[in-house]
């Protein structure tokens, strides 16, 4: 049985001008939405991520504590539970799946929050990687409903660093002639399997592999072993074109790309009034500090809180570093408590 619920959106119109016909968010929940309705987290989920993937970081005692809160978990289209390539049915199906984008999943969530839970409210928003991405449009579009944003390991905009960075996975993916162009019978193991190759230098960081650390912390054999282990074990189960959509919402992140903020990114940054603490790792490469730092000064409430560590993005999840979990727990209940 599923342990996730289905929130029907109906016929959803998005941003790139197609219809999500019958569209579905898949969410779970942890806790219990008080009397008030006043006690609710949204917890989006990240890139090819799923809730499960999430749940690292609830616990009780925990800052995302389900004792205390009722925590929402969406997740994003395209992660093969919300409406996706791989369960859309013709003629949007596989690569026919329209281009959605990180206001296209933020605009959808709000629906799930307010109309199916009659949140008016909420606690605090936060988010990893992409789930960041989701955090910065929650506090941009929704500045009265949301107090409180922690993003960490992401931005609100991809740069072009990024970007390029998401070319080069991408194409070792569609390399693969089993791909067939998105219209493959069965799955492009090869192409899959080189996606988490290219992955792989850059998810963690260069002190990572100099210390060895896939050995001694992570409990692989050797570099090759890791190399299978890990990374083409992160993404050879997934689905071709479900990577794909969610790749090209990540490459088409922009928190001012839509119909409120027309385009300016500054003044979508300035939006967001909630308090903010804004978490990169030191040695992250795909979200280095200077792109928070740059976003911080367009915020007029938000720190900037440099978590140092060799983990690189990793350093945010899925649960991979115990200190770095710490750090960001306590930040999380700092932020909690104000």
């Amino acid at each position: 049985m599923a342990d996730y619920e289905i929130f029907e959106l109906g016929d959803y119109v998005l941003q790139c001008g197609k219809t999500l016909r019958k569209a579905k968010l898949a969410f779970k929940t942890f806790g219990t939405l008080n009397a008030a309705k006043d006690n609710a987290i949204v917890y989006p989920t990240w890139y090819s991520g799923q809730h499960t993937e999430n749940e690292w970081l609830i616990e009780p005692g925990k800052a995302l504590d389900p004792d205390k809160y009722f925590i929402i978990i969406p997740n994003m289209f395209g992660n093969g539970l919300s409406s996706s390539p791989s369960n859309t049915p013709a003629p949007w199906d596989g690569p026919r799946f329209p281009n959605v984008t990180a206001y296209d999943n933020v605009v959808a969530q709000h629906r799930l929050v307010t109309e199916h839970f009659g949140i008016e409210t909420l606690v605090l928003v936060t988010g990893w990687s992409m789930g960041a991405l989701q955090t910065y449009h929650w506090g941009a579009l929704y500045p009265d409903m949301v107090p409180r944003i922690l993003p960490f390991q992401g931005s609100a905009k991809c740069s072009r660093h990024n970007f390029v960075f998401l070319e080069g996975a991408k194409a070792a993916l569609q390399a693969d002639a089993a791909f067939a162009e998105g219209w493959y019978t069965s799955p492009p193991n090869k192409g899959l399997r080189a996606f988490g190759r290219v992955y792989a230098g850059w998810g963690l960081s260069q002190t990572f592999y100099r210390i060895e650390a896939d050995l001694t912390h992570m409990g692989y054999a050797s570099l090759e072993d890791f190399l299978v282990g890990f990374w083409e074990g992160l993404f050879y189960t997934r689905d071709a074109n479900d990577l794909l959509a969610m790749l090209w919402t990540w490459q088409n992140g922009d928190i001012g790309a839509n119909p409120v903020f027309k385009g300016d990114t500054k003044a979508a940054l300035a939006a967001i009034r909630a308090k903010a603490i804004l978490m990169p790792a030191s040695t992250d490469l795909y979200f280095p500090p200077e792109d928070n730092r740059i976003e911080a000064e367009s915020m007029p409430n938000a720190e900037l809180r440099v978590i140092e560590t060799w983990w690189g993005h990793f350093a945010g999840g899925p649960g991979t570093s115990p200190d770095d979990i710490a750090t960001l727990d306590a930040a999380l209940k700092e932020l909690l408590a104000s």
